[in-house]
């Protein structure tokens, strides 16, 4: 990532930006953007990062990848 031309710079953030464009901004309508941006909000900080299943952690939610993970002190 960051070569100039690189297919793969913004490959990452398309994918998120598609994902919550299905799971969240196509599923109603706000009436203000403070409602928006609290549903932004909610989604990223309550589903995302803690209720989704994601492929990298082999779909574990967060949550339980980390309790999961022996815990290792250096």
């Amino acid at each position: 990532m960051g070569s100039i031309g690189d297919c793969y710079d913004n490959a990452v953030i398309e994918s998120f930006w598609s994902r919550m464009q299905v799971e969240l901004l196509d599923r109603q309508r706000w009436r203000t953007r403070l409602e928006l941006a609290n549903a932004i909000f909610e989604y990223l900080e309550i589903f995302h990062n803690r209720q989704r299943r994601h492929s990298a952690l082999g779909w574990l939610t967060p949550i339980e990848f980390e309790t999961r993970q022996p815990i290792t002190v250096a």
